[in-house]
């Protein structure tokens, strides 16, 4: 079976909790995992840049990741996030982090230095090269600073064997529009963006990974499943409900928002490590609102 069928649906980026004194709360990640098996994901992504990975020690992230191996049980696949601007430490990141129960790698393209395309396109050919696990490339000018253009995304696909799908969070929507036309038949291509779930599926992606599914994995994943089948009557109905969801989760930042919304389900503390602070108290109250409401 192809990553593109592995992986089709909904995957959930998870987030850190933290406990009053910055330490991991793996009582509360333990609690948010079931949660989000029971509402039904596909599977589960560990260390993406919700997770709070910037401010985490690698100790930490060991733990995370090995921790949610044995927490999921095997029971949906599993796909780390390994992703930095320094290659060569990525190189020896792939030899000694605990790899080999996952199911993929999904990797952002390196931030602050600005690569070329061609820096890129090489970026990712050696991180290729260096392991057998398939790699998911994630594009996110936003957080970033530079774009994976569709020409590097489709020669990535075609010239690297194990370079195996997209996470895609550009929110250009003519960009994924060539990827989707012109990718080969099993590489996957997936939203990274919660708002454009319905659209870039209606576009031919495979699914979404997902903040929003942290809090609502039911409504989303039957959002995704409803739009993988057409069925967008029903998709634009969930869209629709959680739409204004949506919209405070990425007022100020990402996860200040998605955490106020599990503080809210009681299912994690409010705590973060700086530089990231909770949300606004006026936006929390909207959080609030909207979820009596829900």
């Amino acid at each position: 079976m192809s990553l593109r069928d592995t992986l089709k649906g909904t995957g959930v980026a998870l987030v850190t909790p933290f406990t009053s004194n910055q330490q991991v709360d793996f009582d509360a990640l333990g609690n948010l995992i079931e949660y989000v098996i029971r509402g039904g994901v596909e599977y589960v992504v560990t260390m993406g840049t919700t997770g709070e990975t910037p401010t985490l020690y690698k100790q930490e992230k060991l733990d995370i990741i090995n921790f949610t191996y044995d927490k999921v049980g095997g029971r949906l696949p599993v796909v780390v996030g390994l992703g930095g601007n320094n290659t060569r430490e990525l190189l020896n990141d792939l030899e000694t982090y605990p790899l080999d129960k996952a199911t993929a790698i999904l990797s952002a393209s390196p931030y602050y230095n600005k690569p070329s395309q061609e820096g890129i396109f090489q970026h990712y050919k050696a991180l290729a090269s260096a392991t057998s696990k398939p790699i998911i490339l994630y594009n996110v000018p936003g957080r970033t600073g530079s774009n994976i253009a569709a020409e590097t995304t489709l020669r990535l696909a075609n010239e690297v064997g194990n370079i195996s799908g997209i996470k895609e969070a550009s929110g250009n929507m003519i960009q994924c529009m060539h990827i989707l036309r012109d990718r080969p038949r099993e590489f996957m291509v997936t939203s990274g963006d919660d708002h454009l779930a319905l659209s870039l599926i209606a576009l031919g992606m495979d699914g979404v990974i997902s903040v929003a599914a942290n809090v609502f994995p039911k409504d989303f994943s039957e959002l995704v499943r409803c739009s993988l089948k057409d069925e967008y009557k029903s998709s634009r109905t969930l869209h629709n409900k959680m739409l204004e969801g949506f919209d405070l989760m990425f007022a100020e930042n990402n996860p200040a928002g998605i955490k106020a919304f599990l503080t809210e389900f009681g299912l994690i503390q409010n705590h973060f490590r700086l530089p990231v602070v909770p949300l606004s108290e006026h936006i929390h109250d909207k959080v609030k609102r909207y979820l009596a409401t829900f």
